[in-house]
C-alpha cells in the first residue's frame, strides 16, 4: 500500500494541520511516512498545500508531479492540481469553495460539504477534520484510533479536551462524502 496525496487550500483551513495528522497516525502504525508543507510567506488566507505519503515500505522521494488522491479547497488549488491527479485518482471538493467543479472523467470526483457540516456543528475548526473523515472513508490507509493518537501527539495540550470533537467531525465526514456524477 502507498498513498500519495496532495492537500490544498487557503491557509488557515487547515491545510497543514490535516496533512501533519495524516502523517503521525501513519507513523502511529509503523508505515512509512512523509509530510512536505508548501506555502507563501502570507500563510493564513494565502495559498497553502502538503503533501503526504504513506507507504508500506521506503518512500524513494517525498517530491511528486502526479498524486492518487488530491484534497481540493479552493478554486486556485483546483486549477493548480486537478491535472495532476493520476488516471483512475481521488479528488475531493468542498462545495463552499469550489466555483467551476471538477470535469475530468479519467477520475473519481467527491464532493463533501465540510463547511457547512462545520457551521451545523458550530466549530468552523472542525472543517479540515470534516474533509480528512470523508478521505479516510475512500481510502481506509490508517485507523480511525490511529489518527486520534495522531490527535493527541500534534494538538498541544491544552486543546486535548478537543479530541472528542474531532473524531466526531471525522465520522461526520465519512457519513458526507459524495461521488459526483
Amino acid at each position: 500500500m502507498k498513498e500519495e496525496i496532495i492537500i490544498a487550500g487557503f491557509g488557515g483551513q487547515g491545510v497543514l494541520s490535516m496533512g501533519k495528522i495524516l502523517a503521525y497516525s501513519g507513523l502511529m502504525e509503523g508505515k512509512e511516512v512523509s509530510w512536505m508543507p508548501a506555502y507563501g510567506p502570507e500563510q493564513r488566507g494565502g495559498t497553502a498545500n502538503v503533501t503526504v505519503i504513506v507507504s508500506d515500505e521506503k518512500i524513494s522521494s517525498p517530491i511528486l508531479s502526479k498524486y492518487d488522491a488530491a484534497i481540493i479547497l479552493n478554486q486556485p488549488s483546483l486549477e493548480k492540481f486537478e491535472s495532476k491527479v493520476k488516471p483512475g485518482g481521488v479528488l475531493i471538493y468542498d462545495g463552499y469553495g469550489i466555483i467551476n467543479p471538477p470535469t475530468r472523467k479519467d477520475i473519481n470526483v467527491y464532493r463533501i460539504d465540510a463547511m457547512d457540516a462545520a457551521n451545523e456543528m458550530k466549530n468552523a475548526k472542525a472543517f479540515n477534520m470534516i474533509v480528512l473523515g470523508g478521505l479516510l472513508k475512500l481510502k481506509p490507509m490508517v485507523s480511525l484510533e490511529s489518527v486520534v493518537k495522531g490527535l493527541k501527539k500534534t494538538l498541544p495540550e491544552r486543546h486535548h479536551h478537543l479530541i472528542p470533537m474531532n473524531e466526531e467531525a471525522i465520522k461526520r465526514g465519512m457519513e458526507l462524502i459524495k461521488l459526483c456524477e
